[in-house]
């Protein structure tokens, strides 16, 4: 499985975040992220994603992350610049969408899509062989 995250950017330099409903609860806040499908281009990934949960259409731009993830998955991460279209949630998995700038990220906001909010590589620690 791979996962694909996007770190949308508006031309103001605002990054979108979506609080997603089937997170755990405090900690619900993060970047659009889905799961691309198969022979699915990662980069379409993210615009599929984003436009499904949230109506806006972005272009997604260069790799910024791409790590072993838990167990099987893996971990991919895209630039994507805000193209056009108005945010309209997709209340099923979605329970707000906002733009926010980089100093004024939410609280409840995962740890590693911060990171990348911020511009800076994730720390993700993975399960020790065997583990």
């Amino acid at each position: 499985m791979v996962g694909v995250t996007g770190v949308v950017r508006d031309d103001q330099g605002r990054v979108l975040l979506l609080r997603h409903r089937m997170w755990p609860e405090g900690r619900q806040w993060g970047l659009p992220t889905g799961y691309a499908n198969k022979s699915e281009d990662f980069g379409e990934t993210v615009e599929r994603e984003v436009r499904e949960e949230t109506g806006p259409e972005v272009k997604a731009g260069r790799l910024i992350h791409l790590k072993s993830g838990y167990k099987l998955r893996v971990e991919v991460a895209y630039e994507a610049l805000l193209v056009g279209g108005d945010l309209k949630i997709d209340s099923f998995e979605i329970l707000d969408a906002k733009w926010f700038s980089p100093d004024e990220l939410p609280e409840g906001m995962q740890e590693s899509h911060r990171s990348l909010a911020l511009g800076a590589e994730p720390q993700h620690p993975l399960p020790a062989p065997g583990a």
